[in-house]
């Protein structure tokens, strides 16, 4: 098969899926090396983006998916009567903060981390396809585990979880919550 059909071949099958497809599936189908497959992707997203198409090549770690450019999203939407999801919470922000540096986590490390009982936000995030089930945990009761998804990656627009900003260092952190501690103890002696 020459370059063009393989190209063609290959933006045939992302089209046809809808959905991420590993690199390694791609080079089984096509009978090829990993390196030949990924320097036809490659291909195909310089052609989509010197043609300026409408159809961009999204790459999550090892996966790889045609979608609409984002700057069509509103034509795209109204076409298919699609309503525009409800924005995050800063609650769900944060337990998917937790969950994408610290995966894989149990429910019960989010509620240690943030104080409260996330059963609802885990659940709306796992329905909205951020986050989901990776297994339990070896532990008595063998709870749950979470990490988050390709459509985390695909939403945030990375191709994986090493392109996360990084965390503040933890001496900044430290240096700055016993101020906030004597302050607040200082607020409530003046209260009291």
């Amino acid at each position: 098969m020459n370059a063009s059909k393989l190209q063609a071949a290959i933006e045939a099958i992302l089209f046809a899926a809808g959905e991420p497809i590993h690199i390694k599936k791609l080079a089984e189908v096509m009978e090829l090396d990993i390196e030949e497959i990924q320097q036809v992707l490659l291909n195909l997203e310089a052609q989509l983006d010197e043609r300026q198409s409408g159809i961009c090549l999204v790459k999550m770690q090892d996966k790889y998916q045609l979608c609409t450019r984002t700057e069509f999203a509103e034509q795209v939407r109204a076409v298919l009567d699609i309503r525009r999801n409800t924005p995050l919470s800063q609650a769900a922000f944060e337990v998917l903060a937790v969950v994408a540096y610290n995966q894989p986590v149990t429910k019960s490390f989010v509620e240690q981390v943030r104080g409260v009982d996330c059963s609802g936000v885990m659940s709306t995030l796992c329905q909205k396809g951020l986050i989901e089930e990776k297994g339990r945990m070896d532990l008595p009761g063998r709870p749950l585990i979470y990490g988050t998804t390709p459509e985390f990656l695909r939403c945030f627009c990375i191709s994986s979880l090493d392109e996360l900003p990084p965390l503040p260092q933890n001496e900044n952190v430290e240096m700055t919550e016993p101020q906030s501690t004597e302050e607040n103890n200082e607020n409530v002696e003046q209260g009291a």
